[in-house]
């Protein structure tokens, strides 16, 4: 696999989740009394969308760099890795309901207590994979164009 089909078969995943959550949110704000949907049911609805096309950039990045491929593959890999886990951990809160924000302690997980630094720790990792892996790729977009 290359990095290009990474990041178009992620995108198709991310937009799949995206429709699938917006179904889910359409359900929780028509049985609601407030008319809205759990914050994170919402954020999970969103966010997979804009992955989705943000994956989609990446395979244009990824085809106009012409770095090696396993360079490409492992900066897409990194950079849709914490897409995916960012969804996965908003699908959590949103089906167990246990926070309105995962950022603020305590930091839970349905009623298991994670442990302390754990969130900080892993924002840490996501922002150095996102923005490293993107740096790359647009490292090689910029010494092909260039």
């Amino acid at each position: 696999m290359n990095s290009e089909d990474l990041a178009i078969i992620s995108a198709g995943i991310f937009f799949l989740a995206g429709l699938i959550t917006g179904v889910w949110k359409y359900q929780q704000i028509i049985t609601s009394e407030s008319g809205q949907a759990h914050p994170y049911v919402d954020i999970c609805h969103r966010a997979s969308l804009l992955y989705a096309f943000a994956a989609i950039l990446l395979v244009k990045f990824a085809e106009v760099s012409q770095l090696p491929n396993h360079i490409e593959l492992f900066s897409v890999g990194a950079v849709v890795f914490y897409f995916a886990t960012a969804i996965i951990a908003y699908f959590i809160h949103g089906l167990l309901k246990d926070t309105e924000n995962q950022l603020k302690p305590p930091h839970t997980v349905g009623t298991i207590q994670l442990p302390s630094g754990a969130i900080a720790l892993y924002m840490w990792m996501l922002i150095a994979a996102e923005i490293g892996g993107f740096l790359v790729l647009f490292y090689g977009v910029l010494i092909e164009v260039l």
